[in-house]
């Protein structure tokens, strides 16, 4: 059923299949924090930075959410920063659901889809590991129980480097 509902999503949202490629620029954005700023992924340079995309509606996601912060309370002092790209029409529901979820990173809120459409990775949640000098590192699309240990190593190499 959720994939079902994701299809559909994603191709109301004219979503195709891996628009971004390892080793290839991250592709910059600015979107609106749930706190009312902008923030842009170029002014991250410097910092390795994994984006996560996420919705209210995605089982795997809220899965997923636990792991995700305590990678992000790990190593952000190690020059790292996790950025949640909510992808919900709705920015108080994304905001909500944020709040609900305990959510320690910055959320940002991609209601017109303008940054998922140009990531384009046609799964949820997809997460993108960005090295500090803005390029992508590592793609994953869905997710899967113990990605985390995935992701925490792909994170340490590029802190290191």
């Amino acid at each position: 059923m959720h994939k079902l509902l994701l299809l559909a999503a994603l191709a109301c949202c004219g979503v195709a299949p891996a628009a971004v490629t390892v080793q290839a620029a991250a592709p910059d954005f600015t979107l609106r924090s749930t706190e009312g700023r902008n923030l842009r992924l170029k002014e991250q340079r410097g910092q390795v930075v994994l984006v996560n995309f996420w919705a209210s509606w995605c089982g795997p996601c809220k899965q997923e959410m636990p792991h995700l912060n305590r990678l992000h309370h790990k190593y952000r002092s190690a020059g790292f920063v996790l950025l949640g790209v909510n992808i919900d029409e709705d920015a108080k529901l994304g905001a909500a659901t944020a709040g609900r979820w305990g959510l320690k990173f910055p959320v940002l809120l991609d209601t017109d889809k303008t940054v998922v459409r140009q990531y384009d990775l046609g799964s949820m949640p997809a997460t993108v590991l960005i090295d500090r000098d803005g390029r992508v590192r590592h793609l994953h699309r869905g997710y899967r129980e113990g990605i985390e240990a995935t992701y925490e190593q792909q994170i340490r190499e590029l802190v290191k480097e």
